[in-house]
């Protein structure tokens, strides 16, 4: 029984990551595009990893991707925020068909 859990865990997580794959290829501009890989990376990988403890139970193993899985889900926002900022700064242009610029306004704001 555990082990299907660990499978059903396992294949919702990887149907996240082809769909976050999927969205990095047709999503119009990059700040999209960084929003598509994190939300396959933090949904996809977290459930490919909880399945993995599952299935493994109560072992170094589990320990290990338990670890991992705190690290993907306390550094990919991160680095995702330090890479959209980096870019805007840079001059990345948001899509022409971009209604808001939130970032742009509380740059004004200050």
């Amino acid at each position: 029984m555990r082990e299907n859990i660990g499978f059903a865990l396992m294949c919702f997580g990887v149907i996240f990551d082809a769909v976050g794959c999927v969205g990095l290829i047709r999503l119009p501009d990059l700040y999209n595009r960084l929003q598509a890989s994190l939300k396959c990376v933090a949904m996809g990988t977290s459930l490919i990893l909880l399945g993995t403890m599952v299935i493994a139970g109560l072992s170094p193993l589990s320990a290990k991707a338990f670890l991992c899985l705190l690290f993907i889900l306390i550094i990919s926002p991160t680095t995702e925020h330090a890479l959209a900022r980096a870019s805007y700064i840079g001059g990345v242009k948001l899509w022409k068909k971009s209604v808001v610029d939130k970032f742009k306004e509380d740059i004004d704001k200050s």
